[in-house]
């Protein structure tokens, strides 16, 4: 029996308790053994405005979820053709560890656009979609497709653009992500 991995994509630029509570949420709520945060690298071709570096990106992930045995922090597309299309990474996790069976986790808001992936069919063809609602979202014509999980995770309404603009204006969002991101982002002076 193959182990199963929810694939959760993100810059999480920062990674805040949003994110967090859903990976809880879909470990607990759904038969996934592990659930890693797949890190999505700067696409060299757009502006980097205030995305972080990379590993600075993938550090804040590990301290967050530092305590969480099911959960783990990916840079797999770190090395992996840039833009970063999703069923290229699918083949490559699929190829390294045949033991294991990958599927994706997003937002219900993503489920809508997903007929825009490249190769959206191949995808939903060889993976399951574990979905998280988004307020004013149905997924569309994925929406009730045999592949496609509603997991009814809670929705947070914290964006990591408000976190970054809320840091650079010196306010204490320390709630909003991991107290470990929150000394790491305090100490280091990111976004500020």
């Amino acid at each position: 029996m193959k182990s199963h991995v929810g694939l959760f994509f993100g810059t999480f630029n920062p990674v805040h308790v949003g994110h967090m509570i859903i990976a809880q949420h879909m470990l607990e709520y759904s038969d996934m053994d592990q659930l890693w945060f797949m890190v999505t690298p700067h696409n060299p071709h757009k502006k980097k405005s205030t995305l972080l570096d990379d590993r600075q990106r993938l550090h804040m992930v590990d301290l967050a979820i530092v305590d969480h045995v099911r959960m783990k922090a990916s840079d797999e597309e770190f090395n992996l053709p840039q833009p970063s299309y999703t069923i290229t990474t699918l083949t490559h996790l699929s190829e390294k560890y045949p033991d294991k069976k990958f599927s994706l986790i997003m937002g219900m808001d993503n489920l809508e656009s997903f007929h825009k992936w490249k190769n959206f069919d191949k995808i939903i063809e060889q993976h399951d979609l574990y979905v998280y609602p988004r307020p004013g979202h149905d997924g569309g014509e994925f929406g009730s497709h045999p592949k496609v999980h509603v997991i009814d995770a809670p929705n947070m309404e914290i964006s990591a653009t408000r976190i970054r603009e809320s840091l650079k204006d010196g306010k204490d969002l320390s709630y909003m992500v991991p107290r470990a991101v929150w000394d790491y982002l305090d100490s280091s002076g990111f976004y500020r």
